[in-house]
């Protein structure tokens, strides 16, 4: 994942505007190889053409979500994966939902539906959960519908910090679904100590069984960090490029196994990885799931991104959406959802809701962050067009995409 709890921020505007503005959670162009990468990058820039502003008639019927791995309470019955949350949805309102595990990679996801997009076809889903930057594109172009609040009268719910933000001022097309780190994750059943620097990420032991993120965002902004670099500010070029250098120099060396979206974590579970760049509630959820797994924000800095959930410009079942939606933002509902998968919750009166799940989960850091765990993460600063065609480039060049 992003990016769930800025409560108390940090006093630096540029922290704050953070969980206002500009989290971000995932990846840019895994797995769309070559040719196809090329293609997508140009698509980024100036020349993307907007969606018609004609909509489809709201027909309603079954709701269907793409979602990112791991990201929602679930639990096994007889033999089959259920979602309590979406359950209790189900059972109030008699609307159906096919929640569909779809996300590994914000442009992986967007190269497949962009087209049909263009052509206001339906590209069969309702709801998507793109990353801040992402969100961003899709409000811009007109691939997003305008909320009807009537349908989502706890749509205020959600936090002061994350109630106005540049990309979509008023909250007027999203709702933040949750937010979270991106730091060094380990198997402790292997490694035994906590990996807290750059150096023990990359320690001689780890060499070839590390995997780190394809989200340009994540992965690059740790590693400017690394370097000194605040990726909160304007950086230059050249400081972007000798990131990119150290980047390619991991793989060069072997030490880096491979760059992965949300796949990440099946390199994790199978061995083949003991320790990776990944997602702070990930690890929480794969604990829960039997694995032994460690999280921590690097000393020299760890980034923080957001998810929203958007209804896509092309769905006929706009009321319905919006709905789901809403279900989400009830704190008691968020709380559930939060204490399965540990990610920083954005609905007011979900810690106090926490409280009555589990106290230690009301109290975690990760979950409901404090300005002490806020200080030592960085939201990447805004690109401009032409800093992310060339930024991207670079690390799908450096990644052999």
């Amino acid at each position: 994942m992003d990016a769930n709890k800025e409560r108390s921020l940090p006093k630096d505007p540029a922290t704050r505007s953070l969980i206002r503005a500009q989290m971000s959670r995932r990846g840019f162009l895994a797995a769309t190889g070559g040719v196809a990468g090329v293609a997508l990058l140009a698509s980024c820039g100036t020349g993307e053409e907007a969606a018609t502003k004609t909509f489809p008639e709201d027909v309603g019927g079954t709701v269907r979500w793409a979602n990112w791995t791991a990201y929602l309470d679930q639990k096994k019955v007889d033999g089959k994966r259920t979602y309590p949350s979406l359950n209790q949805f189900v059972e109030k309102t008699g609307i159906e939902v096919d929640y569909l595990v779809e996300y590994n990679d914000n442009d992986e996801f967007y190269g497949k539906v962009q087209e049909n997009l263009k052509a206001g076809n339906d590209i069969g889903y309702d709801i998507v959960t793109p990353t801040d930057w992402m969100a961003a594109r899709w409000i811009r172009l007109g691939y997003a519908r305008e909320f009807d609040e009537a349908n989502m009268p706890n749509k205020g719910n959600i936090l002061d910090t994350l109630a106005n933000v540049s990309f979509d001022p008023g909250r007027k097309h999203s709702m933040t679904w949750q937010s979270g780190f991106a730091g060094f994750c380990w198997n402790k059943n292997i490694i035994k100590s906590d990996v807290t620097t750059i150096e023990q990420l990359f320690s001689p032991e780890n060499k070839g069984r590390v995997v780190v993120l394809s989200e340009m965002r994540d992965t690059m902004g740790i590693i400017l960090q690394y370097q000194g670099v605040d990726i909160s500010q304007p950086f230059t070029e050249d400081e972007f490029m000798n990131a990119i250098d150290y980047f390619k120099k991991m793989i060069a060396d072997g030490f880096i196994r491979q760059v992965k979206g949300n796949d990440y974590l099946e390199d994790m579970a199978n061995g083949d990885a003991v320790a990776a760049i990944g997602w702070s509630g990930d690890m929480f959820s794969e604990n829960l799931s039997g694995q032994n797994y460690g999280f921590a924000i690097p000393e020299s800095g760890g980034t923080l991104w957001s998810d929203n959930v958007l209804i896509a410009s092309t769905s006929a079942n706009k009321s319905n959406s919006e709905k789901l939606i809403d279900h989400y933002y009830d704190p008691i509902i968020a709380a559930e959802v939060a204490a399965w998968v540990n990610y920083i919750c954005p609905v007011k009166g979900a810690q106090a809701e926490m409280e009555k799940i589990d106290p230690e989960l009301a109290a975690s850091p990760f979950i409901f962050p404090d300005d002490a765990t806020l200080s030592k993460v960085k939201v990447f600063r805004g690109l401009e067009a032409k800093e992310e065609f060339d930024f991207s480039a670079a690390f799908q060049e450096a990644i052999g995409a």
